[in-house]
């Protein structure tokens, strides 16, 4: 199965593949991403572990390797960039330093993307995990 976007579509988290931090454990969750003409819009919603549920607001990926603020996180700012392809790589910034990094990566069949996350939360805690989703 070959798409124009291996990206786009519906993806739905496999929890079982999936190696969360201890203060980053979702139940369950489902991301959209959708192309615009500079990169993705990408809308993600869930339920935590503790059975609340989450809905994310929509997150633009501008992939052009400049320096763009952080929709979602005051103060901050992200270079995003897609070298090849199936991989999206970020890299989220405050006052200049690196607080975190991403990389998202298309499976040569097209049917996982996976997530490997690392940084700083809004709590201050550092965190890491890696994301398995399937295509619905």
């Amino acid at each position: 199965m070959s798409r124009e976007d291996v990206f786009s579509g519906v993806w739905k988290l496999n929890v079982e593949k999936s190696q969360f931090d201890q203060n980053h454990r979702p139940a369950s969750a489902t991301m959209r991403w959708d192309p615009i003409p500079d990169g993705y819009q990408m809308v993600a919603e869930g339920t935590t572990s503790d059975g609340k549920r989450v809905q994310e607001r929509p997150a633009t990926f501008i992939l052009d390797g400049q320096d763009h603020p952080a929709q979602n996180a005051p103060g901050c700012s992200a270079v995003m960039s897609r070298r090849v392809s199936n991989t999206i790589e970020v890299e989220s910034k405050s006052a200049g330093r690196v607080v975190g990094k991403a990389r998202y990566v298309v499976s040569g069949d097209e049917s996982t993307l996976t997530a490997s996350v690392s940084g700083i939360d809004a709590q201050q805690h550092s965190f890491q995990v890696v994301l398995v989703w399937d295509r619905l």
